[in-house]
């Protein structure tokens, strides 16, 4: 048999293919050589022994560098550069407060590379060098050349913000009168719900007879001068507010048929107040109401506020409020103007018969039995009042003009002042020292106004100066008027809580934390608190 010719290509390839396994063989070998010799080779440091120096020389050279010292050296690039930016970014706020926000933005590209300048030295262990910092520094130093070109130099902005700054507190003057304008006018504000209740009782008042027969007999009733009872007098024009005194004093008495009330109001609000107190019943206690017009003996001739009152000048200053635009609010409040809040000066006259009382405001709120200040012991003097002299501007020369030598010759400007609006007053010890003179002889001193300039409490304090026995602190809470943090468990524990200042109980702009404390006591129930909406 014939053989095949063998084809030379496929001796060649395999031939290769031999070359190739031999090849891949030896490259094998060497590899391992390789590899044993890294190992095992004294003079040759293996791959991860020379990552681990490179790691230790970098932090070598971070240790080496002190930045602080570097920050603090005035030779030093980084220095330089350091308040270069310090600098750039004084002028970047200047820049945009004159709105050149193209050359604020110039400034802040400037910022921005030395801040990647500071952060590589930082990073990598050694200073900055001048060759580094160079090209940034230039270009920092043109900008803030142009700065200063530009006026963006200290001085000018002070200046300006200086300018600014007295922009801003004159309207902020301008807000705040505007604010306690408004503030006082809503507190003067009669809402129409109450004003729809005296209205309505007084139309009550006028059309039923037996209503005024009912109230006829009880002003005859001998509890009004019996000294055995317990009797509170509270001038005021406002029904509802009296009501709410009265009906929170029996509601916490264990005797409520014991307690009188001597309510004094105007001969607007009589008829109202007459039949308010006719129609409802407080779970045996008498009232009585006055009208202060009855009173023949309130007049100019024997009372110097009402005489002082009729001048011209003086109702000017009231009305007008001076020249003073931040007072004239103040001035034009109608309660320093009204009788009914000086008559506090006149009760022994009003009440002949009477020999102590508690004179209530209505604003306040009674929580507690009051029967005890009727047995405290006064020690010989004329009214008990809390003190309120925690604070230095509850003092005398608060309220006093202590540069006016008759002020500074009789009275200590550190002495205590103390509040209206809860008092029991001695009417024996009233009328033996004669009270109501002294308080005379203080309103003509101040015919000029130079001793105070407004309200019942500085005649108050220089008329029972030396006569007043100090109460504690718990018969009478100040503050629901205007106070918003007034401590919640020092109200819980008040005897009375009074509503002084502008936010009464009975405006919508009472503090809502407060309201509560009122509303328990008004009754909501009645007819026409409901016919007029009150709420």
């Amino acid at each position: 048999m014939r053989r095949k010719n063998i084809d030379p290509w496929r001796q060649q390839r395999r031939r290769f293919a031999r070359g190739y396994l031999v090849a891949a063989g030896g490259l094998v070998v060497i590899f391992l050589l390789i590899i044993v010799a890294q190992y095992h080779h004294p003079g040759l440091p293996s791959p991860s022994k020379r990552v681990v120096k490179e790691v230790s020389a970098v932090r070598a050279s971070a240790d080496a560098l002190n930045l602080t010292e570097e920050m603090l050296s005035a030779s030093s690039v980084t220095r330089q550069l350091g308040d270069q930016m310090t600098l750039a970014k004084s002028y970047v706020v200047m820049a945009k407060e004159y709105n050149n926000l193209e050359f604020a933005w110039e400034l802040s590209v400037q910022i921005r590379a030395c801040q990647e300048l500071l952060s590589k030295s930082a990073t990598r262990g050694y200073p900055l060098t001048l060759q580094e910092a160079e090209p940034v520094m230039r270009e920092l130093a043109s900008l803030l050349y142009q700065a200063k070109e530009l006026h963006f130099d200290s001085a000018t902005m002070i200046m300006k913000l200086k300018a600014q700054i007295q922009g801003l507190e004159e309207r902020i003057n301008a807000a705040t009168l505007q604010s306690t304008t408004f503030g006082q006018l809503a507190a003067e504000a009669v809402p129409k719900g109450l004003y729809c209740l005296g209205s309505r009782l007084t139309m009550e008042w006028a059309t039923d007879p037996d209503l005024r027969n009912r109230v006829a007999r009880q002003t005859h009733s001998p509890k009004l001068t019996d000294n055995s009872l317990y009797h509170f007098c509270i001038f005021s024009d406002n029904v509802l507010a009296t009501s709410v005194v009265v009906n929170s004093t029996v509601l916490n008495a264990e005797h409520p048929e014991k307690h009188v009330f001597h309510v004094v109001t105007d001969k607007v609000n009589f008829g109202a107040m007459q039949a308010w107190f006719g129609m409802n019943d407080y779970k045996g206690a008498t009232v009585e109401v006055k009208d202060i017009d009855s009173f023949t003996w309130l007049n100019a001739s024997y009372v110097p506020v009402m005489k002082q009152l009729q001048d011209a000048e003086t109702q000017s200053y009231y009305f007008k409020g001076a020249q003073d635009p931040k007072s004239a609010v103040k001035f034009r409040n109608p309660k320093y103007l009204s009788m009914l809040n000086h008559l506090r000066f006149y009760i022994p006259e009003v009440y002949p018969a009477l020999k102590k009382v508690v004179f209530l405001d209505d604003d306040v709120v009674v929580q507690k039995e009051l029967t005890e200040l009727f047995s405290l012991n006064l020690h010989g003097n004329v009214i008990g009042a809390v003190e309120t002299c925690l604070e230095t501007f509850h003092r005398y020369h608060k309220y006093l003009n202590f540069s006016h030598p008759k002020i500074r010759a009789n009275f200590d400007p550190d002495a205590c002042g103390w509040a209206f609006g809860m008092n029991v007053f001695d009417l024996v010890a009233w009328r033996k020292v004669n009270v109501t003179s002294r308080y005379h002889y203080w309103q003509e001193q101040n015919v000029d106004r130079t001793l105070w300039k407004l309200g019942t409490l500085p005649p108050g304090l220089l008329t029972f100066y030396g006569l007043t026995e100090p109460l504690d602190r718990e018969w009478h809470i100040l503050g629901l008027g205007y106070d918003p943090n007034v401590d919640p468990q020092v109200i819980e524990s008040g005897a009375v809580v009074h509503y002084n200042g502008n936010m009464k109980p009975w405006l919508k702009l009472a503090m809502s934390s407060y309201k509560p404390l009122w509303e328990k006591y008004v009754n909501y129930h009645h007819p026409f608190v409901q016919q007029c909406n009150v709420h």
